[in-house]
């Protein structure tokens, strides 16, 4: 009677065992598998041989897997290339200013930047920026406004028409009236700084926001 091929030789390739995996033994799999075929050609029953199409499916696995594996090493090459190409990219950000998601704005020498991200057209957006203890200090209506992205400057003064000090201000945005107000997603301005790769992807050192993903980058002005 014919012994069948050890499948468990093919499972074990497929990630499922840890101690395969670990030695990245698929050429000590193969090599395993192919000289158990050919002890088990070498004595098998002449009346019962080995079933064709349980080894032609087996080396199909065993090539599937093989194929697999190389795939996953390209993929691998091809990731580390793109996240080598990202950083490069983003090194030619350095110096320059960005809007990324956030709600703070930065005052400094009478100016502060920041932006907006309207998904449809508005009649009028306000836009309202309170100081650290959260005391509102200025309020923008911004009249009608297309969809996208918008920038705006802020001159530093408050309702009353006074200068504010140099500082971090938060602010918010929304649309509509009433029952129907809806909140408008802000966007703050910074200085890239430098850039790093990070466990999730190239990241910006970006001046007053911190570490920030380059894929999140909205706008450079």
């Amino acid at each position: 009677m014919t012994t069948p091929i050890d499948s468990a030789l093919l499972s074990s390739m497929n990630g499922t065992t840890a101690a395969s995996a670990a030695k990245g033994s698929t050429q000590e799999t193969k090599d395993r598998f192919l000289s158990m075929l050919v002890a088990q050609m070498r004595n098998q029953d002449p009346l019962n041989p080995l079933d064709n199409a349980q080894v032609t499916s087996q080396m199909a696995q065993l090539s599937t897997v093989e194929g697999i594996e190389k795939m996953n090493r390209t993929l691998a090459a091809l990731a580390e290339n793109f996240g080598s190409d990202q950083l490069s990219q983003a090194a030619n950000l350095i110096g320059h200013n960005v809007l990324v998601s956030g709600n703070t704005v930065s005052l400094n020498d009478g100016m502060g930047v920041f932006g907006i991200n309207l998904e449809n057209a508005s009649d009028s957006v306000q836009i309202s920026i309170f100081d650290q203890a959260g005391q509102l200090v200025s309020t923008v209506n911004t009249g009608v406004l297309p969809a996208g992205e918008h920038l705006f400057d802020w001159d530093g003064m408050n309702d009353s028409g006074l200068a504010m000090p140099a500082g971090n201000y938060r602010f918010e945005a929304t649309t509509g009236s009433g029952k129907s107000l809806v909140a408008v997603q802000t966007l703050s301005s910074g200085l890239v700084q430098g850039v790093a790769r990070g466990d999730d992807g190239v990241e910006l050192n970006v001046q007053g926001l911190g570490r920030t993903a380059y894929a999140d980058v909205r706008q450079i002005h």
